[in-house]
């Protein structure tokens, strides 16, 4: 049902945006990325054919383009497309120096201050999780990642949350062409063995990462709410084992909700209001 209404929303926003500022091509193409960047799922040329009712040479001609721009790809068997890696980067550096970044910084500041260990905020970018912000504790021993930093999804705590919110079969679209890299002997190396893990995530609500990317790191994560739909945010504590015990992790779950509940209500004020907001 959401698929077929945003489809509309394509099919009505292609038949009128000719008479925006006459830009016709860029405005159509627009409209077409912002329902295909909503999606969860890979798509083919023909079903959004049958959908929007649009003719197949024209959104063929619009798919090409967008693909040769590098912000639409084509998967392994060349039918189906996905967000391409330029887009995912807009996408990210949005996040990195948003106008609301300053405040997201406070958030961050402010929970560093309460635990005293390093604290970031990080987001789900391919197969990999991309640090949006962090602030550093002024303790002597600690582990420096800057944002912008990576880190392979299967061995991040906040990686396991994010892939909590995915169907089963979504986790395995995602994981099927990452390679599953062992970092330390701790890491999670076998597809089963990752799904359990992350089931157990999602069940808990929390996740954590015991030294399975980097020896002597513990990690406790925690998602930001959204103010609608899956959340794409989440808020960790990181510290050396020899500071940060897995007991003692646990007992930081409470100011890092309290946390995460400040970011979503900073994330829904940039949200607009369903009165004002402007249809595609």
């Amino acid at each position: 049902m959401e698929y077929a209404w945003q489809m509309e929303l394509v099919s009505s926003a292609l038949a009128r945006v000719p008479e925006v500022n006459g830009d016709t091509p860029t405005l159509r193409l627009f409209a077409l990325l912002e329902v295909i960047a909503s999606k969860d799922q890979l798509f083919s040329l023909q079903r959004l054919v049958e959908e929007t009712g649009v003719p197949k040479p024209t959104l063929h001609r619009m798919l090409q383009q967008l693909e040769s721009a590098g912000l639409l790809e084509r998967s392994g068997d060349g039918r189906h497309y996905a967000t391409g890696a330029r887009l995912r980067r807009l996408a990210e550096n949005l996040l990195l120096n948003g106008i609301h970044h300053g405040a997201r910084h406070a958030v961050l500041r402010e929970l560093v201050n309460e635990v005293g260990e390093s604290c970031n905020l990080t987001a789900l970018s391919g197969n990999e999780v991309v640090y949006l912000d962090r602030v550093e504790t002024a303790a002597p021993l600690r582990f420096y990642l800057q944002p912008g930093s990576r880190v392979p999804v299967h061995c991040s705590a906040s990686g396991k949350l994010l892939l909590a919110q995915f169907t089963p079969a979504q986790r395995r679209r995602l994981l099927e062409h990452a390679s599953l890299e062992a970092y330390t002997p701790k890491t999670i190396t076998e597809l089963a063995a990752l799904e359990e893990e992350i089931v157990r995530t999602r069940r808990q609500g929390f996740a954590i990462d015991n030294e399975e990317f980097l020896p002597g790191l513990l990690c406790v994560a925690v998602l930001v709410p959204a103010p609608q739909g899956r959340s794409n945010l989440c808020i960790a504590v990181q510290a050396p084992i020899m500071r940060l015990t897995l007991e003692k992790a646990l007992g930081l779950l409470p100011p890092l909700q309290r946390a995460a509940a400040a970011l979503s209500r900073i994330e829904a004020q940039a949200l607009p209001s369903a009165a004002g907001a402007e249809p595609i």
